[in-house]
């Protein structure tokens, strides 16, 4: 059988070969992921961030993809970096595409979100990586908006970092 060509009259062993894979900006991929209790009680699980952007800010677990791993794979590992919770690619239920321009300042970054249903007794977050603290935060909608609490830390969710207030309230209309 005659190998298939292209207009140029190459195969695509040849288009292979001559092509420029820096041709074109790519955009960092990253995962993030909403860890949300069952029961009447809905929490959410904060991590403070630890690094540079929004330093001290809460937000979502997550991270940047690396090569030769799934986004599902991204997100368990990333989960388990910064909270120390074990949680494998097959109970994440995917929230969303996020890739708004300038969501990110470091740079053009498209992350996928990620939901997990989980029991609060059976999760203990434990802080690591570049996460300062990891907490529950208690979920209530007050004025039609959703809010966060925990201890003595109350938030909107425009008060989190990134685009996150996007993903939770995402996430939420999937459990709700």
């Amino acid at each position: 059988m005659e190998e298939i060509r292209d207009k140029n009259g190459l195969t695509e062993a040849e288009y292979l070969a001559n092509y420029n894979p820096d041709k074109w900006k790519k955009p960092s991929l990253t995962a993030d992921i909403c860890i949300i209790t069952r029961g009447d009680e809905k929490k959410l699980l904060l991590i403070r961030r630890g690094n540079h952007p929004d330093l001290g800010k809460w937000a979502l677990p997550g991270g940047f993809s690396q090569a030769g791993e799934t986004i599902e794979e991204t997100a368990a590992r990333e989960l388990e970096e910064e909270t120390s919770i074990k949680m494998g690619a097959k109970e994440l239920t995917l929230v969303g595409v996020y890739s708004k321009p300038g969501r990110d300042p470091r740079d053009w970054t498209v992350s996928v979100a990620f939901l997990a249903e989980v029991d609060s007794s059976a999760v203990k977050p434990i802080a690591a990586d570049d996460a300062a603290d990891a907490k529950w935060f208690t979920i209530s909608k007050e004025n039609g908006e959703y809010r966060v609490k925990s201890e003595n830390i109350e938030l909107g969710l425009s008060d989190l970092a990134f685009d996150h207030e996007d993903i939770i309230s995402d996430a939420l209309k999937k459990i709700n």
